[in-house]
């Protein structure tokens, strides 16, 4: 009787306890959950997608899977073993050589050489001819000149140019070397804004 007594306020306890709930019910685990942790996993630590989709059999039209198959690259960007005489003479011989050759001489293209097109003369000064025609030195002064025209005034000048070959056919188009209204040759050397016919010289002596 008094085991009886004892029993009924534990059964009465065990009714009122609350049921604990499964973390894993409810959570589609019997829906591939599994499967969509694994790909959270893969994508958190970096795993490709193709890694994995690698991973998986390849069927072919049958449903049979298809045996895996090397793919060889032609465009290794490795260390060459061209330079290893026992490399080349292991995987080359005269007859490989020479059908590389023949294969090489196929796609070959020879373009016949053209004309040099002729420079078209339109009036404007040529400062190529005027280097070579001249003879006297950079500073050497050839030309009288009028006036007094200071470095910056020089500096200020020759700053509407974008260089000094561009300077140049300016100072000839505009009378030079004879004449400088421009004031871009003060020293009377013919050469404006610094311009050096030397290289020009160089090429033609040559």
């Amino acid at each position: 009787m008094r085991l009886t007594l004892l029993a009924v306020p534990c059964l009465v306890l065990a009714a009122c306890d609350p049921e604990i709930p499964d973390s894993a019910a409810g959570v589609g685990f019997e829906d591939g959950y599994p499967s969509y942790l694994a790909q959270r996993e893969a994508e958190l630590t970096g795993v490709a997608g193709n890694d994995a989709a690698a991973a998986e059999p390849v069927l072919d039209e049958n449903g049979n899977p298809v045996p895996d198959q090397t793919v060889v690259t032609t465009n290794n960007p490795g260390i060459s073993d061209e330079q290893s005489f026992a490399a080349v003479s292991e995987r080359e011989s005269i007859q490989s050589d020479a059908a590389r050759i023949e294969a090489q001489r196929e796609v070959y293209e020879f373009i016949e050489p053209t004309a040099v097109p002729e420079r078209v003369d339109d009036g404007a000064p040529n400062i190529v001819t005027y280097a070579l025609q001249s003879t006297n030195a950079v500073g050497e002064s050839v030309y009288r000149r009028s006036g007094n025209t200071t470095a910056e005034g020089l500096a200020r000048n020759c700053a509407r140019y974008g260089s000094s070959d561009l300077a140049q056919e300016a100072f000839l188009a505009s009378g030079g070397p004879e004449r400088d209204p421009k004031r871009l040759d003060p020293d009377g050397d013919g050469f404006a804004c610094y311009w050096d016919p030397t290289p020009f010289r160089n090429i033609a002596a040559n």
